[in-house]
């Protein structure tokens, strides 16, 4: 498996605290309203909130990747390839200055999918209060457009990633990384939350990511070159 899958993970996992700031109110918010003979499952609320965003990912990811493959074979110009991942590694070293807390740029970006969201959110809204669990996939799927930073980063990667398949792995993995900050608002324990709010931690890996964005910056200025 690509490092880009593992790197992609990492990003989900690291931004924990943006998860929750972003997210992390509307996860706790999922029950709210709901009768108390149902609270009981509300990990069920939870488990499909959640693969709902997971599925918006992975479909962006797969639009991306593919699109950009796309292009890439249809111009059979290896430059337009090599200058996205060079703008990739790029996003990647804003990242994790982000993560890092050294540099908070990354959430300018976020200001680009505002418009989008604007739309999206009337539509999202219509689900709550939530009768049933199903109806917490749909309503993932719609916030897991939220306008985040992170998940343009990442999109940034699965655009560089080769295929649909490749790109959509890519934003799956990030995903994944993103579940243990948005369960540990379902309830668990405690000391995960607190293991990926801990700054040191956050910028040991930061560090990592910063090191990957640079490496893979210095790889495409070569190939460029």
């Amino acid at each position: 498996m690509s490092i880009d899958f593992y790197a992609a993970f990492i990003i989900g996992l690291m931004g924990a605290g943006h998860c929750l700031g972003m997210c992390g109110g509307v996860a706790a918010a999922l029950t709210m309203g709901m009768p108390n003979q149902q609270k009981n499952n509300r990990w069920h609320y939870l488990l499909m909130y959640n693969l709902g965003r997971l599925l918006s990912y992975t479909i962006a990811g797969g639009i991306i990747g593919g699109a950009f493959a796309g292009v890439a074979t249809l111009t059979g110009s290896s430059y337009a390839l090599i200058s996205l991942r060079l703008f990739a590694s790029v996003m990647m070293i804003i990242l994790a200055l982000y993560l890092g807390q050294w540099w908070q740029g990354l959430v300018k970006i976020e200001k680009v999918g505002h418009i989008l969201w604007k739309r999206i959110a009337p539509k999202a809204n219509t689900f709550l209060p939530l009768k049933s669990p199903m109806a917490a996939l749909p309503f993932g799927v719609l916030w897991g457009w939220l306008p985040c930073g992170l998940v343009y980063s990442t999109l940034s990667w699965a655009a560089v990633s080769g295929s649909l398949v490749s790109g959509s792995l890519v934003m799956l993995a990030f995903g994944l990384g993103t579940l243990p900050a948005m369960l540990v608002v379902g309830g668990l324990a405690s000391q995960l939350k607190q293991l990926l709010s801990n700054l040191y931690f956050k910028r040991a890996n930061a560090l990592l990511l910063l090191g990957y964005g640079i490496h893979t910056g210095y790889i495409a200025i070569n190939q460029i070159m």
